[in-house]
């Protein structure tokens, strides 16, 4: 292997890289080396490395880092990236305090690196004082660290433990805990701005807790100390853009990197001109031309609120059943996932399985899957926490721990390897499995934890499901437990197994909640179009109408069929200013999207899109329909025969 540097010094390391000054053999220039750390890295760490070096090099502005080559090192690899001779902000605040001045034009210059960013598609994730590199000689300015950007527009999270979030966990937007019901956007990166402006003027951060649960529950629920309380010689309006970039929710926060740097500008050349800073309104110049539809839920108010209500009991020691139903793509799932925060808070668990269609044979599924989330996530903790579940686990189910690995083998992992189980006839057997199943259970609801399990298209259940729900449920001595069921009501008839599942449970007094999910309201309707195309409901009432008409009213078609209309270029951006003075905006022509034939049927649209896919990820999305309604892409290469990459 022939090596074209010299390594000068290690400058940083990470819990997955070490970075280091290094100069090219041939003529002597400054390079900085990024190589993996780990000397024998696995499939998808090299492929994650490989995303980086490709989304780096595909930059070719002055404002982002650039990559000149990715080399093999030792079993590894090594990228090549410039160096201008900065240092991270990081760095520099170690060494001195920014005064105003420093401060807004660096702002300034990190936030047109950004909109380059966000200009090419890509989401960084990671923003913070030690990715943005600054050398005070030149000016220059340059934003690192593409490690785990994406180039999706919107990529929606799972939940898992603290230790398992991507991006630096100070830094990281309420979105990005998955526990705010909501996908990441370029607008997360725009919360992480405003934590690094925030510690660049303060040398504090917003949340200084370094309990990772608690800071998870700050971001998502709790308000910092705006800026001008904390240093009161901060200008109100400068405190004012950091605590809009800080706003919890991505709708509350800027829409652009360019209504961002238009108001650092005017604070600037008022400092600048008259050497203090007015209050400025915010946001004048804030229009986004890219097309996004706010994830918040309209018209489900008081579903939520009945919702975080009864979880609230649960946190007080009962426990409840709620059963959501109505038809596919009504926004079950959307609406459950509104209690992340609330859990959060209470310091719960949320896990969730989801039956299917075609694997009804497989005795317990979804609550196994459920599970096997939990499990994962236990297995994240440190080790002395892991023990402790252990001793629970063990104390609960004594020497017939075999019971429940049998169905949830990852278990195991947690409590060892454990006595084989006396063979019982059929009958025994099942109720040798509740009785432990049960005791399982209760390891995991308690007041210091509650927890909520989510069952998704109960439809779907085979019967020793819906006989161990109807066990659970009835169980007497249960506390802090919350099971949420969702079912399409129009797949479920009197004589269904799951009706006569419910009517036992009633029967045991338990209280069971049920909230029917109706299509949404044509005022609803109109309010998401207007907020989605930022203007009047009035100017978007008749196309709200014929929105209306087409989709029913169902959530998931009106998005498809909103995103259809922008992708087939009946909503078009006008970024020209009009003559009475009002600014951008989104244009469409009711008679054209009258006059083509759009589908009534949410199918039939999600047909077209994969048609309009190449071949070759179509023959993708065919093997990743196979696997289930989950994969992942190291399951995903192995079935498609291919490496990572090439899939």
């Amino acid at each position: 292997m022939n090596i074209n540097y010299h390594i000068i010094k290690k400058i940083y390391e990470s819990p997955n890289s070490l970075v280091y000054r290094a100069t090219l053999k041939e003529n002597n220039n400054p390079i900085i080396l990024k190589i993996l750390k780990e000397n024998y890295p696995t499939a998808s760490e090299l492929t994650r490395y490989k995303q980086e070096y490709e989304i780096t090099r595909s930059f070719n502005v002055d404002s982002i880092i650039k990559a000149y080559d990715l080399q093999r090192y030792e079993n590894s690899l090594a990228i090549l990236l410039e160096d201008f001779g900065g240092q991270s902000l990081k760095s520099l605040l170690s060494q001195f305090k920014f005064n105003l001045e420093n401060f807004l034009t660096i702002a300034i210059k990190t936030t047109e690196s950004l909109a380059a960013i966000h200009k090419s598609n890509i989401i960084h994730k990671d923003i913070n004082p030690s990715n943005i590199v600054y050398n005070p000689q030149t000016k220059q300015l340059k934003i690192i660290d593409f490690g785990i950007s994406t180039s999706l527009s919107q990529k929606f999270l799972t939940v898992v433990s603290p230790k398992q979030l991507e991006g630096t966990l100070a830094y990281i937007a309420p979105e990005q805990t998955g526990r705010m019901n909501r996908g990441i956007d370029y607008r997360s990166d725009f919360y992480s701005l405003g934590v690094t402006f925030y510690e660049l003027l303060t040398n504090k951060l917003p949340f200084e807790t370094t309990d990772p649960m608690e800071l998870v529950h700050c971001h998502i629920a709790q308000q910092p100390l705006p800026l001008h309380q904390l240093i009161p010689d901060i200008p109100h309006s400068i405190s004012n853009i950091i605590s809009k970039l800080l706003a919890k929710t991505p709708e509350e926060r800027y829409q652009s990197a360019w209504g961002i740097k238009a108001d650092l500008q005017t604070c600037l050349e008022q400092f600048n001109t008259i050497g203090e800073i007015s209050d400025i309104p915010l946001a004048t110049q804030d229009i986004c031309e890219k097309f996004q539809i706010p994830q918040k839920l309209y018209g489900r108010e008081q579903e939520v609120e009945q919702l975080l209500t009864t979880f609230e009991k649960v946190s007080l020691g009962t426990a409840e059943l709620i059963l959501i139903s109505g038809y596919s793509g009504i926004g079950k799932s959307a609406l459950v996932n509104e209690i992340h925060k609330p859990i959060t808070k209470k310091r719960g668990q949320f896990i969730s399985g989801k039956f299917d269609q075609l694997q009804r044979d497989i005795p317990y599924s979804a609550i196994c899957l459920a599970f096997q989330e939990l499990i994962r996530k236990l297995l994240s903790e440190p080790e002395i926490s892991l023990q402790n579940w252990k001793n629970k686990i063990l104390e609960a189910l004594g020497n017939n721990g075999q019971i429940i690995i049998d169905v949830i083998p990852e278990v195991e992992k947690i409590i060892g390897q454990q006595p084989a189980i006396e063979q019982l006839g059929a009958a025994e057997s099942q109720n040798r499995f509740n009785l432990f199943f049960k005791r399982f259970l209760s390891v995991f609801c308690q007041k210091e934890h509650p927890l909520v399990i989510f069952i998704d298209d109960l439809q779907w259940a085979d019967l020793p499901s819906l006989n161990l729900i109807e066990q659970l449920m009835s169980d007497d001595e249960n506390q802090y437990f919350l099971l949420i069921g969702a079912y399409r009501d129009n797949e479920v008839s009197p004589t269904h197994p799951l009706v006569n599942t419910l009517e036992k449970i009633k029967t045991a007094q338990v209280v069971v909640s049920e909230i029917n999910l109706d299509p949404l309201k044509i005022d609803r309707i109109n309010q998401l179009i207007a907020d989605t195309l930022n203007c009047f409901t009035e100017t978007t009432q008749p196309l709200a109408e014929l929105v209306a008409k087409k989709t029913g009213g169902n959530p998931f078609f009106l998005t498809q069929l909103l995103n259809y209309l922008y992708q087939e270029n009946f909503l078009v951006f006008n970024p020209h200013k009009q003559q009475d003075a009002r600014q951008s905006y989104w244009q469409w022509y009711l008679e054209e999207i009258e006059s083509v034939s759009i589908t009534d049927n949410v199918v039939d649209l999600m047909v077209r899109k994969i048609e309009k896919l190449d071949k070759k990820t179509q023959k993708v999305l065919k093997l990743a329909a196979c696997i289930g309604n989950k994969f992942n892409l190291e399951i995903l290469s192995i079935v498609n025969n291919k490496s990572q990459t090439v899939t």
